[in-house]
């Protein structure tokens, strides 16, 4: 997800899409513990599309 993405979201798809990326870092986590994940690089993606969203919305705040 790159930034200029997140920027033309609204507030409400932003909140959605945090929600549906840390269910994504869970069940990632849980697939580790139960079976083999290939790609190991996936945690990294999430939790940068997390930080960049999150970032975002407070930014967002800030202005307001």
């Amino acid at each position: 997800m790159t930034p200029t993405e997140i920027k033309k979201m609204n507030d409400e798809d932003i909140t959605i899409e945090v929600q549906q990326l840390r269910r994504r870092l869970f069940d990632l986590r849980c697939q580790l513990v139960t079976e083999k994940i290939q790609n190991t690089a996936q945690f990294a993606n999430v939790r940068k599309d997390i930080a960049r969203l999150l970032t975002e919305q407070n930014a967002r705040t800030r202005a307001k």
